[in-house]
């Protein structure tokens, strides 16, 4: 889906391992050696427009030249830019509904009212997004070579049958029961049946014990349904401690000091242990505290194990080039005091263009006083009260999946169970949402929560739906590793962007039946740069990253380099009127592809990005 990408850095950036691994293999894949004549295949037509002569030179040097840039105006490499600093924004993904549930349209920034911490925002970045705006755009196909093969409507073909939606799938198998895991299966087999032959659906699972990457094979997703067995990571189940002090009520006594749950925790020890000698009362309140900090811990253990595959999830899901949807299947957890956890995913979620909708896989429960088969030791002085804690504590599993749904304009079915629906609406494409911006001032580099509210300027009944807060950085990123950050999410990405005005053309050369040479020629206007003086020449860098995706949406080859610019004058009036244009050149084997270019600029910290498809036939 859309995402501004170019906009979207506030104060969690993704993890940059994959971005290092990525850069490593761009650089790997550059290639200086000279292309053999390409074949016209497909643009974002018009072409290039032809350079004089004296232009013409400058651009060779351009792609040619790797020495400093000492007196060169023109300087091609592979090292990294340094860049200026972008402002940073919050980002807030809302969902505004009438009182019959309807999604409401046509709303305006100026409709809008943004609070941090009670204090009005200037909503400085505001888009609309819908099902049709996120749709893949492929470059249109320029006038085809009759010896390539590829006619203007294998293009049109290869395109449509491109990957337009990305759903990550992920189950709970850490925090659910058999029973839970046997009505979900049963209603994702179903589903899968039903998918557009563009959606491609990844499957993951909390405890990491199974993975299935993106693909369309619907037999082979109702196949792997079969792994989605419960694997709760603390190893005790149905084992009971003394006294047993279940992950809710540990919660209270360990971080929010309540002496009731201590009290209620030292009695069972008193009957548990000691017979019910209440002279013992001293020694029952070590255990119970002991107790909570055991369950506590394996509570504890459990989230962040759920956490961080869900992050990874994300992660493999924030690396497709298309709209983005993940799909969390849980009974719910408590996180306890890891809400700045979940506050992180969805600050991630918000810059990937993560759409997560939650489904409760619970479906329409009662409320569970405990297992038949495994039934709670509470004794009869403490009962009632262990009951209340378990009744509350299954209302709290509820929260974070709400948090995590709302928070990042996605839906949070529960308490019904027509599951079949549930997830038939998490898969769908996302409803209309709106996507606001601002830039805190004065933000404190203190890792505080930040309180937000959304509201309607004209005060009407609607019902709003976004995230509750965020929290401040506790640190200040690099900007070069920043810049890296937002290239690799524009490169990810699918929308087009227009800062930096910018042409793309590719082509390609069949070596023979098995491999070919894929150009890709990149035109820039010289007059939408923004330039700064430097001992009299124009300065500024340039870096174009390109990556290469396969119908499936994976990563096929890329490349990554940088034109530093030291022009005269006279060199950037010539190249004003004429442009310039570079070319880079990739090995593949004959198939559909996309092609992905993202343009960003030093100075002026513009960013632009293009799609392309391209058809190499067989």
């Amino acid at each position: 889906m859309p995402q501004a990408p170019y906009v979207r850095r506030v104060f969690c950036f993704l993890t940059i391992s994959v971005l290092f691994s990525f850069c490593a293999v761009l650089y790997a894949q550059n290639s200086s050696a000279p292309d053999p004549a390409p074949t016209p295949s497909s643009a974002n037509a018009p072409g290039p427009p032809k350079q004089d002569e004296s232009a013409k030179q400058d651009a060779e040097k351009a792609t040619k030249t790797q020495q400093p840039p000492g007196n060169s105006e023109l300087v091609s490499q592979d090292t990294p830019a340094t860049f200026k600093m972008r402002v940073n924004l919050v980002l807030v993904r809302v969902v505004v509904r009438d009182d019959k549930g309807r999604v409401v349209p046509n709303l305006r920034r100026e409709d809008f009212q943004l609070f941090d911490n009670r204090k009005a925002q200037a909503i400085t970045y505001f888009s609309v997004e819908t099902p049709e705006s996120q749709a893949l755009k492929p470059a249109a196909a320029a006038p085809a070579d009759e010896e390539a093969g590829a006619t203007p409507k294998d293009l049109d073909t290869a395109a449509k049958n491109l990957p337009q939606r990305f759903v990550a799938v992920l189950f709970d198998d850490v925090h659910m029961s058999i029973q839970d895991t046997t009505v979900v299966r049963d209603a994702a087999t179903r589903l899968f049946g039903a998918l557009a032959p563009s959606d491609r659906v990844a499957m993951f699972s909390a405890s990491g014990q199974f993975q299935l990457k993106f693909t369309a094979d619907h037999e082979l997703l109702a196949k792997s349904l079969y792994s989605i067995v419960p694997h709760p990571t603390s190893g005790n189940a149905g084992f009971h401690d003394c006294p047993d002090v279940p992950y809710y009520q540990a919660d209270l006594i360990q971080n929010k000091n309540d002496s009731q749950a201590l009290a209620i925790a030292a009695e069972d020890a008193v009957q548990c242990a000691f017979n019910g000698d209440e002279s013992k009362i001293s020694e029952a309140i070590v255990m119970a505290r002991s107790a909570a900090g055991r369950s506590l811990a394996f509570g504890d253990q459990e989230t962040e194990y759920a956490y961080r595959h869900i992050e990874d999830a994300m992660r493999q899901l924030s690396a497709m080039p298309g709209q983005r949807v993940m799909v969390l299947v849980s009974p719910g957890f408590i996180p306890s005091t890891l809400w700045s956890e979940t506050s992180a995913l969805i600050d991630r979620a918000s810059h990937a263009g993560i759409v997560i909708n939650t489904i409760d896989a619970r479906g329409l429960y009662t409320p569970d006083l405990g297992d038949i088969a495994d039934p709670p030791r509470d004794s009869a002085r403490t009962g009632g009260f262990q009951v209340s804690y378990r009744l509350q504590a299954q209302t709290a599993q509820d929260q974070v999946l709400e948090q995590l749904a709302y928070g990042t304009g996605g839906t949070f079915f529960h308490n019904r169970n027509d599951l079949d629906e549930g997830l038939r609406q998490a898969v769908a494409a996302p409803a209309l949402s709106y996507l606001l911006g601002f830039s805190p001032q004065n933000l404190k580099v203190d890792g505080r929560f930040h309180g937000l509210k959304v509201s309607l300027a004209n005060k009407q009944k609607f019902a709003i739906q976004a995230r509750n807060g965020y929290y401040a950085p506790k640190t200040i990123p690099n900007p070069v590793e920043a810049a890296k950050q937002e290239i690799r999410e524009a490169i990810f990405s699918q929308e087009e962007l227009h800062d930096v005005p910018v042409d793309v053309q590719t082509q390609f050369f069949k070596k023979d039946a098995t491999s070919a040479r894929l150009s890709v020629l990149t035109h820039f206007d010289l007059k939408g740069i923004h330039f700064r003086k430097l001992e009299g020449r124009n300065a500024d860098i340039l870096t174009i990253a390109t990556a290469i995706f396969d119908d499936n949406g994976n990563f096929v080859t890329g490349g990554e380099k940088t034109v530093q610019m030291r022009l005269l004058d006279t060199t950037y009036n010539r190249l004003s009127r004429s442009g310039l244009t570079l070319k880079s050149s990739y090995d593949v084997k004959p198939g559909s592809y996309m092609v992905r270019l993202v343009v960003r600029d030093s100075e002026g910290s513009q960013m632009s990005a293009r799609n392309g498809a391209v058809v190499i036939p067989n």
